[in-house]
């Protein structure tokens, strides 16, 4: 597979299973998916575990083992192998027997053999069986626990940790890297060891967090992925090493469990890309009812000039209306409000009186002053006093927002008119830089709170702006069909001033 001209490795992971999702097959999916892998899995054990260890161990007949690893080898053109727990000498040889037959370029065994309590995780049989599995491998991630257990399958004792990671290398011609997360001192250093006794030391600030679960699980499996990109073992450690720093710093905010938990394995891709802003995802939301605004009738007859001045009069009638309403909520929003966006409010709150008496009346000039409130304008007006009655400063600012966005918005595209269009006072306030400013500013104000709020609160703020969006098409067509006494007295003509429906919002 390939994205933009870079080819995306196909990583198997062979290992045990962990509930919990920090260690084991699901660390390794995730590690192999921050890394621009694609990951597949095998089960070579399904483990009741949590953030405080095991509780039991089950492991499945060996023949559906098998099954599972001719399933993917027989579909699947395997870039890079990561071995993790195996648990058992039968299972051991059923993995080493399926690697001499489908051995991709990349192999890492993360030998799983003691665990941080000093724990034997493979007994004797199991230990001796992965000394022919390590002829296939290409990279031992052990810890310093599990070296001495390989220093000692390879027939000797040595006093240090490089000593005891060339010892392996040699006797299996396979790198070594010697992980250090376990040691004290300010820095955590893994030391890679090869056949050759060629020696690098990679070393990272030592993180200050208890949730280091599955740390070994996830790097091992994100330098295969990284081996398999970028095709050298000591950039795939720099940059597995600099990944997993980052993971580890993360770790305390996940807050998963009450023990030891797991590290972050999406804090690199988050900050590489940091999601949208929750406003501009709402905007994205109503991409589609936006041009459905900018293409109606209303709206297209008032930029090319042919709008009917009566059927212009009757919308501004009811947009004084509105105004009046608007107004008295962007005051309550300055009343739970503090310093300056409280001020900001205050002054949207005036913006909308000023607007109401100087440029509406003076357009209406005694024409449609009396008409009556439109069924649709009645519709906008009960939706903004639903999210004022919520109590919730957040939900009505985002109700409030697509009256400022979507008018700015259609200021740019509705250009610039030249002085004698008989609609060029409108169109020039629509396209007013000081209104863009407020929108801008009022944009802001509801980011901020949305930012802050709950996820409750969030999502009843995200449906009232989508709601608001949709009065404010429904705004927009309500003059069309008002051109006639029928259609005025109908808040459900077809195609014009149509109330929209709620079927179609999610509560």
């Amino acid at each position: 597979m390939t994205t933009a001209g870079r080819r995306i490795p196909r990583v198997l992971s062979i290992a045990g299973t962990d509930p919990t999702g920090g260690a084991g097959l699901q660390a390794d999916l995730k590690s192999i998916a921050a890394h621009d892998g694609y990951g597949m899995g095998v089960v070579t054990a399904l483990v009741a575990q949590n953030t405080h260890g095991v509780r039991s161990v089950h492991v499945p007949d060996v023949a559906f083992l098998r099954e599972q690893l001719d399933a993917v080898s027989d579909d699947v053109t395997i870039d890079a192998v990561k071995i993790g727990m195996l648990g058992t000498a039968e299972v051991v040889r059923t993995v080493t027997s399926w690697l001499r037959e489908h051995r991709p370029p990349v192999v890492v065994v993360d030998p799983v053999m003691v665990a941080t309590s000093g724990d034997r995780l493979l007994d004797e049989d199991a230990s001796r069986a992965m000394v022919s599995l390590f002829e296939l491998a290409d990279l031992v991630t052990p810890n310093r626990a599990e070296l001495a257990v390989l220093a000692a399958l390879a027939g000797g004792s040595p006093s240090s940790s490089v000593d005891a990671a060339l010892l392996v290398a040699r006797t299996w011609d396979v790198l070594v890297l010697a992980k250090g997360g376990h040691d004290d001192g300010t820095t955590s250093d893994d030391v890679l060891v090869s056949a050759s006794g060629v020696v690098r030391t990679f070393s990272a600030p030592r993180i200050a967090t208890t949730n280091t679960h599955g740390t070994g699980c996830s790097l091992s499996s994100a330098i295969t992925t990284l081996a398999a990109r970028d095709g050298d073992w000591e950039l795939a450690i720099g940059g597995a090493k600099a990944w997993l720093t980052a993971a580890l710093l993360g770790a305390d905010a996940l807050e998963v469990g009450s023990g030891n938990g797991p590290i972050d394995h999406g804090a690199v891709v988050r900050a590489a890309l940091p999601e949208p802003s929750w406003t501009d995802r709402w905007w994205d939301d109503v991409a589609g009812l936006l041009q459905e605004t900018i293409d109606c009738a209303f709206l297209v007859g008032m930029r090319d000039g042919t709008l009917d001045s009566d059927v212009f009069a009757g919308y501004l009638a009811q947009d004084v209306h509105y105004l009046r309403a608007y107004e008295r909520h962007l005051a309550l929003l300055g009343s739970w409000s503090t310093g300056d966006e409280a001020a900001f409010w205050a002054a949207a709150a005036q913006g909308c009186a000023d607007e109401a008496r100087d440029l509406h009346h003076r357009r209406l000039a005694g024409t449609h002053a009396d008409d009556p409130v439109h069924p649709t304008c009645a519709g906008y007006l009960a939706h903004l006093q639903e999210a004022a009655d919520s109590g919730s400063a957040g939900v009505l600012a985002a109700a409030v927002l697509p009256c400022f966005r979507v008018y700015a918005w259609v200021g740019t595209r509705m250009g610039r008119a030249a002085p004698e269009h008989p609609f060029a006072d409108w169109i020039a306030a629509y396209g007013d830089p000081g209104f863009a400013d407020a929108s801008a500013a009022a944009t802001g104000w509801v980011e901020r709170s949305a930012a802050a709020a709950t996820p409750a609160e969030r999502g009843a703020m995200t449906r009232a702006f989508r709601r608001s969006t949709e009065w404010e098409l429904a705004f927009f067509r309500m003059p069309m069909a008002a051109g006639s006494a029928a259609a005025a007295g109908s808040s459900a003509g077809a195609g014009g001033g149509a109330v929209p429906a709620k079927a179609t919002v999610s509560r």
